[in-house]
């Protein structure tokens, strides 16, 4: 059986050979870059330790330096599950949605036909480029103009103008003596239904050649000039050609700027592309007017494993980002994801690279949402949980979506980041009698005129007692011991690893603090200090380490000692658990009593409280263990009592100053 000849080429370009043979190795981290395509792993033909197997995925083909085994997907197929040639065929064909071609007389001509549709696609792109220099799309120009597009993007776009004439390109692909069938098997024309000539499917729009990943032109997307045309922007047909559900606007270039390093962008048009790409932003793609395909995100993934999702600022954008994350979850893998970057309320990247520039583009790229905290949103946003049912719903809601994730790994990691934001949001900061949790207050009674929240000052802002009371600020505390000994004596950081992950410091500021010190501990003191000076700004460092309740803890005071502050984070660490244990105790005693506390309840509040006055018992031992008992009652150990009166023994209090000795 022979293959038509654009079959295989089909099969080549929705394939990805990294991912076919991602199937049998495991790749290395270290010298592979996934982004640019450039791939290594021990050979699978032959024992080996180090990764000699290289994978071109841009390229498809792979190479072993040291048993020179080379081909591409097919004759991987072959080699590692022991086929013929048409077998491996049938196989990535069933991978890549394909039927395969029967034996069929036809299949040839059929193969022609999609080579003769591609050469009348070029046709079209060069008239529709011509029209746009003539008189009669002068307006299209000024539009174009005022778009910010220069003659220079016009020809890199290629875009073009499809005049307000019925049979404006049918007559000119006519002149070239092609086909009817070609023509309107192109999706360039329709047959008239009333028995005339066919005519042209583009009219009085402004034309963006779509093309493949191979650079053919396959379709187009035409801008209505006509506000009140029913359809702003109308693509082509599908055709043997095009398959709208498997294509990408700029796939080609995109793909090529991926793999230079550049993020992927996934913006919802045309235009937005266009402007991304020159301002810089070159690896950016759109779908063609409808809601991203399963097809089209398998293609997203080949070029960049986590794309960032740039939709518009509207209802319409923050819904099809919703429906993307449905489809999206149950086929994300480890390292392959969506990230979201929002929009300003009412723009789309190309408003926003006109009114701010790109910085502020970066800004939100850099920015960008992980797809479980867009999930969280859209089960939350504007919704109220103040019953055990409303709370039981969202639960229901989450697990639901969250099962729906293949890998067992991430299903646990997506279970991890819901429970602490679900933690955040059920058990807030109590507020005071008579106030609300969302921020505003009452004036006077239980039942007075509600009035705003009254705004800080700039000044105390960032003090301990405008985040928080009582245990609050306690916690907030310990939490500046923990960091500040820790940057002084940033060795000792190994040892603390663990506990300071889970830490869930109540202070924003202190939360980025730790990461900073998790980060760069290893680094040394002077880096780690010149790391948090950028991230945070000089005065956070100082404004830490000159706090009064931080600077007079022996191991601030004397840098460096690591004995020393390896016993206060640990005291400190230990102090913070068993007190947020305490709390969290009482919080669920609170809710489990019904009226009459039982036996169960009390025991576990006792058991509670005595660890946490266990753990604010200092850890260290005591001297010489020699105590005496002052006049007020106050216990002190004998040998500081004894320093003591050795200390103003030495004093003397007359003018003539210090005693001779």
């Amino acid at each position: 059986m022979s293959l038509p000849p654009g079959f295989l080429d089909e099969l080549r370009t929705r394939l990805s050979l990294g991912q076919v043979v991602g199937r049998k190795v495991m790749w290395d981290s270290r010298k592979s870059n996934q982004a640019k395509g450039d791939l290594w792993a021990p050979c699978p033909f032959h024992q080996e330790k180090s990764a000699s197997f290289h994978v071109d995925d841009r390229k498809g083909f792979y190479y072993c330096f040291g048993c020179h085994a080379k081909g591409d997907a097919i004759s991987f197929v072959r080699e590692t599950e022991n086929v013929d040639f048409m077998e491996a065929v049938r196989i990535l064909a069933g991978e890549a949605g394909m039927p395969m071609p029967q034996r069929d007389p036809q299949a040839q001509q059929k193969a022609d036909t999609r080579t003769q549709l591609a050469e009348v696609m070029e046709q079209a792109v060069q008239y529709y480029r011509l029209q746009l220099k003539t008189g009669v799309a002068s307006d299209a120009r000024a539009y174009l103009e005022r778009r910010g597009l220069s003659q220079q993007a016009l020809d890199r776009w290629e875009i073009g103008f499809a005049p307000d004439a019925w049979q404006g390109l049918w007559d000119h692909l006519k002149s070239k003596n092609i086909s009817d069938e070609l023509i309107i098997g192109a999706g360039l024309a329709k047959p008239s239904q009333k028995g005339g000539k066919p005519y042209d499917t583009f009219r009085g729009r402004i034309m963006f050649p779509i093309r493949d990943a191979r650079g053919r032109c396959t379709a187009f997307g035409g801008r209505a000039m006509d506000p009140n045309d029913n359809a702003k922007y109308l693509n082509s047909p599908e055709t043997e050609l095009f398959d709208k559900g498997r294509s990408l606007y700029n796939h080609g270039p995109a793909r090529t700027a991926a793999g230079k390093g550049q993020p992927l962008i996934v913006a919802e048009g045309y235009m937005d592309v266009i402007a991304l790409s020159e301002a810089g932003f070159e690896a950016a793609v759109a779908p063609l007017g409808t809601a991203i395909t399963e097809s089209q995100l398998q293609m997203l993934w080949r070029i960049a494993p986590e794309p960032i999702i740039a939709l518009d600022g509207d209802t319409a954008g923050l819904r099809a980002a919703m429906r993307l994350i449905d489809l999206s979850l149950p086929l994300v893998e480890a390292g392959q994801s969506l990230r979201f970057a929002m929009m300003p309320e009412g723009k789309d990247p190309d408003d926003l690279l006109k009114s701010s520039g790109a910085p502020a583009l970066q800004k939100l790229l850099d920015e960008a949402m992980p797809m479980v905290r867009l999930l969280w949103q859209r089960e939350t946003e504007g919704r109220v949980f103040d019953s055990p049912e409303r709370k039981a719903a969202l639960d229901k809601a989450l697990r639901d979506k969250i099962k729906t994730i293949a890998d067992p790994s991430i299903r646990n990691h997506y279970g991890q980041e819901i429970k602490e934001l679900r933690f955040q949001l059920f058990r807030p900061q109590r507020a005071a009698s008579g106030q609300r949790r969302t921020g505003g207050q009452r004036t006077g009674g239980g039942f007075g005129k509600w009035q705003p929240a009254p705004v800080p000052l700039q000044s105390t802002k960032s003090s301990a007692l405008a985040t928080g009371t009582g245990d609050a600020v306690t916690h907030m505390l310990r939490e500046s011991v923990i960091l500040a000994a820790l940057i002084t004596c940033p060795q000792v950081v190994e040892s603390f690893e663990t506990p300071l992950e889970r830490l869930r410091c109540i202070n924003p500021d202190n939360a980025a603090l730790r990461d900073l010190i998790l980060r760069h501990a290893h680094e040394g003191a002077e880096v780690l200090r010149e790391k948090i000076s950028s991230a945070r700004g000089p005065e956070a460092l100082e404004n830490l380490l000159n706090a009064s309740h931080v600077a007079i803890v022996p191991c601030i005071r004397t840098p460096g000692n690591a004995d020393m502050a390896r016993i206060t984070v640990a005291e400190e660490l230990a102090k913070l658990s068993a007190a947020r244990g305490l709390d969290a105790e009482i919080a669920d005693a609170a809710e489990d009593l019904t009226g009459v506390a039982d036996e169960g309840v009390t025991w576990r509040l006792s058991q509670a409280a005595e660890a946490a006055d266990s753990a604010n018992r200092s850890t260290q031992k005591e001297g010489s263990g020699d105590f005496v008992t002052a006049d007020n009652g106050v216990k002190m150990e004998k040998d500081e009592v004894t320093r003591s009166r050795a200390m103003f023994d030495a004093i003397d209090f007359s003018k003539r100053g210090r005693k001779q000795h």
